[in-house]
Parts: structure tokens; C-alpha cells; sequence
């Protein structure tokens, strides 16, 4: 497949009077046609600095962004925003509060003729369900509702490529689920290539095919939702993704890694380590298997109730934290032994 947008060695940074501080550093980045990316991080890591920068509203001072081959920003130049054929869906929707939805789909085809707009809104309007809702205004829909209006605006000019900054953050909870998954199906359908930035892993997980972990302006980790859950590079990776503890290991007499669990099988060790290291592995609730009839036993210190399942938090041999996974019928009491088992595919360790 084609490289339809790569970023390479891509830097930017802020200087003005009161602050002049290195936003973006060394940023690498691609996606092929009609690949879905995203962008996840904690607040503040230069996610949407990354996404303004691919937009061309940030100028950078290293690196490059191609588009199709054809560079379109470097130190040098930037090819202005609206010869950049993308579409941008903000996180607060950005609609105009006097348009009706009609309107405000049809507002970037002044270009047209009255019966091609016509006819691309009306396209739009099937191709995100509102039709129904053509003459409404803003104020009289739902965030749902005004995320497609959003969403269809943005393909209004036929964009090669779409960006999305936070867009399901101001998405009622209940709705947001099915919401991610008919853009992820709309996004597919069309075979446009998209950039999803984004704080939430599990927004991430749902809709992308490829995600890079940010982290204080550099990017951590790229690949698939499952290689950056089960495979993190780093610990920071490894503590951002998803929930887990750190058991520490040490090295027997002959030379073997030991948790308080036991000896570690050698043919599960991956990653570069020294063994004589001080070392921890990570350990995820899914490695924790609740077994009643197991012989090995943890306390309950803690429980989240979350409908289908409880989350226990366990203390084994009263020194070492876990997180456990079980059944919401399984229900233990605060201080109740339970029984559990490890099974670990793969183990992820670290040196402190």
C-alpha cells in the first residue's frame, strides 16, 4: 500500500515574550491510504500541536510532513491550510449557532453551483442519518447529532485526509460507544485515511488501526491497540495502557528470575535486560485468573462493581498488590481470601 501521509523528525516549538519551550520533538509518523491513526496521550503532551502542525496551522522548525509524496510543510514552507485538501472535526463541534444543519454542511461549497451543493448535502445528510434533521439548528440536537453534522461538514469538500481533535470527549457515555463505531464504519466506507487525537485508551482501542503514545512531545510507542497493551516498550507505556502493577524480580542461585510467584520460564522472556538488574514485571488484571479452587490465595483489600465483572484489588502474602478480574457473581466480601492463578502469555519486564 501507499504512504499516504509521513511525518519525519518533526519539531516544533513555542517562543513568543513569556514562554519559549519545545513543543514537539522529533516527531515520526505515517499512515498508508485509508489507514485510521491516532494520537493518544495524557493532557498537555503535544497531541494537538502535532494535529495543528499536520493542519499547517503551526509552523515547525525541523522535519516534514508529506502528503501523497508531495512535501507540504518543512522549516522552509507551508502550503497553506485551505490547499491542504483535509477536513478538520473539532472537539466542541465548531457549528455555526445561525446556520440550520443544512447550512452549516454546505458552508465550505460557496464554490458550487446551487444544485451540486444541494446534492453533495443531501448525500451527506443520508451518509450520517440526519437527514430528518436538515432544517434544525445546533442548539436543538443532541452532542451526538452535532458530531455528525461536524463529521459531515468536514467531508463536505472531499478531503484526502480528515483529523479529528478530541472529538467524542463531550459525548454522553451511553451513546459514545456506538457513536466511535459508525464513524470507524463511515471512515472505512469512504477509505479516507484519518487522524484521531485523543486521551482516552479506549476510544483509541475502538476506532484506530494504528496508535502512537505521546508523552511530554515525543512519541513512546506506535503500533496496533493489542501490541501496545501486551507488547509496551517502556514503562511508561506499560502504566499508561490500561490498568497493572509492577511485581518486583530477583535472581536465585542459579542465575533463574524469581517473583514472589515463583520462577519465571525462560522460554516467556523477551526484551533486552540485564538479569542482575534491578528488575519488575508488569502484571494485568487478565494475567490474575480468579480460581476458587486454586491453592494459592489473596486478600480483598478492594472491589469496583462494573456490572459485568468486579475489579478486585488483592494482597498476596500481605507484601504484593494484583488486580484481578472476576465475574460479577463471584462477589467477596473486604478482607475475604480468594483463590487465584497467573496466566502470563508473555512476560513484560522492566529495569527500575
Amino acid at each position: 500500500m501507499n504512504k499516504k501521509l509521513i511525518i519525519s523528525d518533526l519539531s516544533l516549538v513555542y517562543d513568543n515574550k513569556e514562554d519559549s519551550r519545545k513543543i514537539l520533538s522529533s516527531i515520526n509518523f505515517d499512515l498508508e491510504e485509508s489507514e485510521i491513526g491516532c494520537i493518544l496521550g495524557p493532557s498537555g503532551c503535544g497531541k494537538t500541536s502535532l494535529l495543528r502542525a499536520i493542519a499547517g496551522f503551526e509552523d515547525i522548525i525541523s522535519g516534514s510532513i508529506l502528503k501523497d509524496g508531495v512535501c507540504i510543510t518543512n522549516n522552509l514552507e507551508n502550503t497553506p491550510v485551505q490547499d491542504r485538501e483535509m477536513g478538520m472535526v473539532f472537539q466542541d463541534y465548531a457549528l455555526f449557532p445561525n446556520m440550520n444543519v443544512q447550512s452549516n454542511i454546505a458552508f465550505g461549497l460557496q464554490k458550487k453551483t446551487k444544485k451540486e451543493t444541494l446534492d453533495r448535502v443531501n448525500y451527506l445528510l443520508d451518509l450520517v442519518n440526519l437527514k430528518k434533521y436538515s432544517s434544525k439548528y445546533p442548539h436543538e440536537l443532541s452532542g451526538g447529532e452535532q458530531q455528525r453534522v461536524a463529521l459531515a461538514r468536514a467531508l463536505a469538500t472531499s478531503p484526502k485526509i480528515l483529523l479529528f481533535d478530541e472529538p467524542f470527549s463531550n459525548i454522553d457515555a451511553d451513546i459514545k460507544e456506538d457513536l466511535i463505531s459508525d464513524v470507524r464504519d463511515l471512515l472505512q466506507e469512504l477509505s479516507i485515511t484519518s487522524i484521531v487525537v485523543t486521551h482516552d485508551q479506549n476510544e483509541a482501542f475502538n476506532i484506530a488501526d494504528k496508535i502512537a503514545i505521546m508523552n511530554e512531545g515525543k512519541i513512546e510507542q506506535t503500533g496496533s491497540a493489542y501490541d501496545i497493551y501486551h507488547k509496551p516498550v517502556n514503562k511508561f507505556v506499560a502504566d499508561f495502557i490500561g490498568l497493572g502493577i509492577f511485581l518486583p524480580i530477583t535472581q536465585n542461585a542459579q542465575g533463574k528470575l524469581e517473583t514472589p510467584f515463583g520462577t519465571l520460564d525462560e522460554k516467556k522472556l523477551k526484551g533486552s535486560f540485564s538479569k542482575s538488574g534491578n528488575l519488575e514485571m508488569l502484571i494485568r488484571p487478565d494475567d490474575v485468573i480468579h480460581n476458587d479452587n486454586s491453592h494459592t490465595k489473596a486478600v480483598v483489600v478492594e472491589k469496583q462493581f462494573r456490572g459485568a465483572e468486579f475489579l478486585y484489588k488483592l494482597l498476596y502474602n500481605d507484601k504484593y498488590p494484583l488486580l484481578c478480574y472476576a465475574p460479577s457473581h463471584h462477589d467477596h466480601k473486604i478482607g475475604e481470601q480468594i483463590g487465584i492463578e497467573l496466566d502470563i502469555e508473555h512476560y513484560v519486564i522492566f529495569e527500575k
